[in-house]
């Protein structure tokens, strides 16, 4: 018998799919049909009209409000200041052609690749859109690299994405056991845990206080402070060790808050809009449009101070007078979208140029 090299190459063992264990899986591991709608689009169908997100995706919000504000017109440039899934990119790019550009910029190494891969796959080519890995307040860099002196349309989306929150090893939520980490990057800056446990009580006080209106911050700083959690849950678990006396639904939003204002500092958000925002009139074509979505009282505020005060310059013609928030109908199908706020500004025509 002549030897075969077919017969005697050893064979790579199949490997099953991890089994899809029930109707309703808890772990984040186990939903691979909700992060595959192609293949599994009945099953993704089902979650969303259950008024859930599937897990890994994401469901821009307000798309309508937003297209409506902002008039993208073909051969106009556009930039998504923060990319995310590509949902709102998606409804931009469509109508900026022909002819038009859109430039997407996120901090985020993971998401950014995923995320640049899907517009792609629509048919969207570099001509049409182009994709940066930096935070807002690179805007002008990004624009100065791509030739362009400005934008006609610039749209920021403030809140984190679902597949940011849904993974539990990016350590950005409570909802799952991970690593207490909260950098959108998880590859810059100190990851939440150290910075709890390096941090000073009275720091940490006023920084619960600044970046999160936290009433509990005294009490909860003197509990937190200095100490070492590896997990998301086992802070969460504490926090609420430390406020026997609320009911449980303050005690979450405590949670929460203290969540938010760790995330706030491990990203430096604060910072990073401040500069977004004064050199924001500048990166505005005469003409152009800008609409920013927030999600907590921090940011909103932030942004209506710089909207008024480029008004009262002469840098905006027009801004938005009230906060536009999502539609009963919107806030059911999509819980997530409940906190978000959309304010607008428009510069005019042959107007000042400059930051406020």
């Amino acid at each position: 018998m002549s030897d075969s090299p077919a017969h005697d190459a050893p064979r790579t063992p199949h490997r099953r799919r991890p089994r899809y264990r029930g109707k309703h899986p808890r772990r984040f591991e186990e939903k691979y049909k909700e992060r595959d709608p192609q293949r599994y689009a009945e099953t993704v169908a089902k979650v969303l009209a259950s008024g859930k997100t599937p897990a890994g995706t994401h469901r821009p919000i307000m798309v309508a409000e937003i297209l409506e504000l902002l008039a993208p017109k073909p051969g106009e440039v556009a930039v998504d200041c923060t990319l995310g899934y590509g949902g709102h990119a998606q409804e931009l790019l469509a109508r900026l052609q022909p002819g038009g550009l859109l430039l997407g910029l996120d901090a985020d190494p993971i998401e950014l690749p995923r995320a640049e891969a899907r517009l792609r796959a629509l048919g969207f080519g570099p001509e049409s859109f182009t994709a940066h890995r930096t935070n807002f307040a690179g805007l002008p860099q990004v624009l100065a690299s791509t030739g362009f002196s400005g934008a006609d349309i610039i749209l920021a989306d403030l809140g984190m994405s679902s597949m940011q929150l849904d993974d539990p090893s990016r350590g950005l939520s409570l909802k799952h056991t991970g690593p207490l980490d909260l950098r959108m990057n998880p590859q810059r800056g100190r990851p939440a845990s150290v910075l709890v446990e390096k941090i000073r009580p009275d720091a940490l006080a006023e920084l619960l206080v600044k970046n999160a209106d936290e009433p509990n911050a005294r009490s909860l700083a003197d509990r937190l402070a200095g100490r070492h959690f590896a997990t998301t849950t086992s802070l969460a678990a504490t926090i609420r060790a430390a406020l026997p006396r609320l009911n449980g639904e303050d005690r979450e939003r405590s949670i929460r808050r203290v969540f938010q204002a760790l995330r706030i500092a491990v990203n430096d958000e604060f910072s990073a809009l401040g500069t977004f925002l004064r050199h924001l009139p500048a990166c505005l074509n005469s003409g152009g449009r800008v609409a920013i979505l927030t999600f907590h009282s921090g940011e909103d505020r932030r942004v209506k101070k710089s909207f008024e005060s480029g008004l009262s310059a002469g840098l905006y013609i027009d801004i938005a007078r009230e906060v536009i928030r999502p539609t009963p109908a919107e806030r059911h199908a999509n819980p997530r979208s409940a906190p978000a706020k959309l304010r607008w500004a428009r510069k005019g025509r042959g107007g000042a140029v400059g930051s406020s």
